[in-house]
This record gives structure tokens, sequence and C-alpha cells, in this order.
């Protein structure tokens, strides 16, 4: 239970990250480093970049994010699956 808590966190931590570093982006004013929202991605947001990236049309044409989103959200769901296959 407790991790589905964490999960929907830190997926909405990152999805409000993406919007408002878009926002920022379209106003001119200071970015969040893209280490930053990697980071949250790898700490379980993967879906929540990911979904991000698509919302806000940010960040698509960076093939880093094009690829790796979807990788960090690959390896998000499959690190979940084995952690509830093994300790679930």
């Amino acid at each position: 239970m407790w991790i589905l808590v964490y999960l929907l966190l830190i997926n909405g931590v990152t999805f409000v990250l993406m919007g408002s570093d878009k926002a920022r982006a379209r106003k001119g004013r200071w970015r969040i480093p893209e280490r930053h929202l990697f980071l949250s991605g790898f700490l379980g947001g993967g879906p929540g970049l990911w979904l991000g990236m698509k919302y806000f049309r940010h960040k698509t044409m960076h093939p880093s994010f094009r690829y790796g989103a979807p990788l960090i959200t690959l390896w998000n769901v499959s690190s979940f699956v084995a952690f509830t296959y093994f300790y679930g």
C-alpha cells in the first residue's frame, strides 16, 4: 500500500515539474535542470515524466527525453512488478 502512495506522489510531482518547466520556458525564466527531471523519473516518476512530456509537449525533440522517458518508465514498471512479485 505504501509503495502505491509513494508512486502516485512521485509521479504527480514529476508531472508538475514538467509543466512548471514548460511554463518557465515560455516566459524565458530560469529552468529546472534536466538532471533533476531525470532524477525524479529514476526515483519512480517515469510515467509522470513521460506523461508530462507528452501532455505539455515539452522536450519532445530532445533525444535524451524522447528515448529516455520511455526507457525510464519501462524500468520503473518492471522494478515495481519485480518488487511486488518477490516481496508482495
